[in-house]
């Protein structure tokens, strides 16, 4: 597999509302080096991400995400993505639908089995 495809399978989990975890590089030790930047979350570290993630899986759904111009440089064990998405879920405890205009970016890592993001960045200039 390559990375652009783990990045639109990652797009694809996240409009099934599956597990979104086993994209991330996961190192639990003290200087843990891997980030996630949500549009209103600051995850730094395998386990703010898993929890991060795990919380976003249950609390939200229906989940619409519209890739338009991916773009992927890849080397032998590195490669890098942007990417302009519009997205939008549901909020499962205030029913309210919410929808962004974001950009993307990110750096994956060639693992043994996959490619997995070491690095993301999500945001928006809509006001929250």
């Amino acid at each position: 597999m390559d990375a652009r495809t783990t990045i639109t399978e990652y797009y694809e989990s996240l409009r099934a509302g599956d597990p979104l975890g086993r994209f991330f590089a996961d190192e639990r030790s003290e200087d843990d080096p891997y980030v996630k930047f949500g549009i209103s979350e600051h995850l730094v570290g395998s386990d703010q991400i898993e929890v991060g993630l795990r919380s976003q899986t249950e609390t939200t759904t229906d989940w619409a995400v519209t890739s338009h111009e991916l773009q992927v440089t890849e080397r032998e064990e590195h490669a890098w993505f942007g990417d302009t998405v519009s997205m939008a879920w549901t909020n499962v405890e205030t029913e309210k639908r919410l929808e962004y205009e974001t950009r993307w970016s990110g750096t994956l890592e060639k693992r043994p089995a996959d490619w997995q993001f070491v690095g993301m960045h999500v945001s928006t200039a809509d006001q929250l």
